[in-house]
């Protein structure tokens, strides 16, 4: 057979997403056509028996775990031919000859940066193959329908990671590949993603010299400040980004005095100091450095800065000092919410919204803080459908959340239901919002963790519904139950007579952001039968599912048995604590609310 092998140089690769082969195949004459296809099916072959969904994983005797939610997902290898494609794999098996269980984990192979399943998959693919994947869709495209998919992060997220782990797995042709895709992306790629290239390419040394080279022209010509770009890389990439600035500088027209200051130093000892104490998660410190008097929060841009690198409980209690302007712009021309955009939290989001910022605020470049959001955004994670009581993506959270407020005014206000009612109205009001609150952490844990943080309301122990599985039952007594019922009801009013606001505002705020989740629970709370479903809500068997079901109306009709039977001792009971009922907002009535809540029902009429 006389065919030419070669590894083709980067600048002869085809980068327009789509298949290729890095090594070209060469016919000298067409009689060898046999023997050019025979290598085409048996790259088909071999790709084929990489395939995830493929019969072949049967004979995999290695797996790659990537780290993620329910313990990583696997990826089904065969060591012979990742050892005889790559060095790395073949000397990662070697010294591994003891890990009778075959499994690997990707972040102790690729450990200086993060790789994710699919990126991964292109790796392998490559490897078993021969030839380069199609770029996969959803994967490299984000939310936002005006965006080419060029350049967005998704997609630039996607060839990193690809062009490291070809790196780190030694596969010098999809490096060179991979270079050459970015490098001919880099002009449509965002400022702020820019510095993701930078930082991979300079893990990835001599082999990605030219894309490094470049990154660096194009930063150094940007108008990243310092403090940014030190937080972003390495020391020694951010001293040559500076000189290379001053170099600019004194060959060139010289730029404003307020451009250069941010651009090439690091700010000033007294705007450290509020920085180095917002690092330590010290606010009081913060506070006690502005009593000096020698900066504000918004000189110094405290709060971006506190947006881009603290946790949400810092950011919120700089907020609370009501010191700064929430839709104040940085020297970038970004206000905190695009900063906060950017970071993909949506506590900190909804903490600005609040407080007062603007979502309707434009960049430099003329985007709004969702716009942001959706270019961060993978759309295949946006798109995914989430199962009833699993987290959303952080991602997809604060698009709904974005999209909500430029709907809306950003003023939370008051609560729109006022407490002064009476008797069963009061109690079955602050029921109806307990229970609301509860069957939210139930169904939207990551929602209810949002909002309730926001508003500050302690976590659900107190709630019904929390042990609506039955985990914390206990032996009851039904000569003692009315009685007892009875005396903790009206201990519960007191303590819902105090959380009342809070439990409001949870509500009202889970209304405003997520009115996705708000239809569900209003159909819920609506329908009994709903909750008697939602009790069954667990793992387990249908046939479990529905066993559970039936015990649990038959403890319903139980438990309202002996209501009907002791009610006109319980009555008696009530007249003769009626003070003390009428002390916490209303007066008779507590029978029938301590029986609504041993049913677990609430009518729609006591619905806001």
């Amino acid at each position: 057979m006389d065919c030419r092998f070669g590894s083709s140089d980067s600048n002869d690769i085809i980068s327009n997403g789509s298949s290729s082969c890095c090594v070209e195949l060469q016919p000298s004459s067409t009689s060898h056509q046999p023997e050019f296809a025979a290598l085409h099916r048996l790259s088909r072959n071999l790709d084929s028996t990489f395939d995830p969904s493929s019969e072949f994983n049967f004979f995999a005797d290695a797996k790659i775990v990537v780290p993620g939610g329910g313990g990583g997902r696997e990826v089904p290898v065969h060591r012979c031919i990742l050892s005889s494609r790559s060095e790395f794999f073949r000397n990662v098996f070697c010294s591994a000859k003891e890990n009778c269980d075959g499994r690997f984990e990707l972040k102790e192979l690729a450990k200086d940066y993060e790789v994710g399943f699919e990126p991964l998959v292109a790796v392998l693919g490559y490897l078993y193959s021969g030839t380069v994947r199609a770029l996969p869709s959803g994967i490299c495209e984000c939310v936002d329908d005006d965006c080419s998919h060029l350049g967005c992060r998704p997609a630039v997220d996607f060839m990193v990671e690809v062009l490291y782990a070809s790196f780190t797995f030694q596969v010098p042709e999809l490096v060179a590949l991979y270079q050459r895709r970015l490098l001919d992306v880099l002009d449509k790629v965002s400022t702020d993603d820019m510095l993701v290239v930078l930082s991979v390419a300079n893990k990835c040394s001599k082999a990605c010299e030219k894309l490094l080279s470049r990154c660096i022209e194009m930063v150094v010509k940007s108008d990243i400040d310092i403090v940014t770009l030190d937080k972003a890389l390495p020391h020694h990439i951010v001293t040559r980004i500076t000189d290379a600035r001053w170099e600019l500088d004194s060959n060139a027209k010289p730029r404003a005095a307020a451009t250069a200051a941010t651009t090439h130093c690091f700010p000033d000892k007294h705007v450290k100091r509020i920085h180095r104490a917002l690092d330590s998660d010290d606010v009081e410190l913060v506070r006690m450095l502005l009593k000096e008097g020698h900066t504000n929060l918004d000189d110094a841009e405290a709060l971006h800065y506190a947006v881009a690198y603290c946790d949400s409980k810092t950011t919120t209690e700089l907020l609370d000092l009501g010191l700064a302007d929430v839709n104040q712009t940085n020297s970038r021309g970004y206000t905190v919410l695009h900063v906060a955009a950017m970071r993909k939290e949506p506590k900190i989001i909804v903490s600005l919204l609040t407080k007062g910022a603007r979502p309707s605020a434009l960049t430099s470049d003329g985007r709004k803080a969702l716009q942001i959001a959706k270019r961060l955004t993978r759309a295949a994670d946006y798109h995914k459908c989430i199962e009833e009581g699993k987290a959303s993506p952080n991602e997809r959270l604060c698009i709904e959340i974005l999209e909500q407020a430029e709907r809306r005014s950003p003023l939370l206000g008051e609560a729109s239901v006022s407490l002064a009612l009476a008797g069963d109205d009061l109690r079955m009001k602050l029921l109806y919002l307990e229970n609301r609150v509860g069957l939210a952490k139930l169904l939207f844990p990551m929602e209810a963790k949002v909002v309730m943080d926001i508003c500050e309301i302690d976590d659900a122990s107190e709630f019904p519904l929390g042990n609506i599985h039955g985990k914390n039952s206990t032996t009851v007594d039904l000569n003692e139950t009315p009685f007892k019922l009875h005396d903790e009801h009206l201990s519960r009013l007191r303590a819902l007579s105090r959380r009342g606001i809070l439990l409001m505002a949870t509500v009202e705020l889970g209304k405003r952001f997520f009115p996705r989740c708000s239809d569900v629970l209003n159909k819920i709370m609506d329908d009994d039968d709903n909750l008697t479903q939602l009790a069954c809500l667990g793992n387990g068997t249908p046939e479990e599912k529905q066993r559970k079901r039936k015990r649990y109306v038959e403890l319903q009709q139980l438990l309202s048995k002996a209501f009907s039977a002791d009610k006109e001792e319980f009555d008696r009971s009530a007249i003769s604590s009626s003070s003390s009922s009428k002390s916490v907002g209303g007066g008779g009535g507590g029978g029938m609310a301590s029986k609504r809540i041993a049913t677990g029902k609430l009518t729609s009429s006591r619905r806001s």
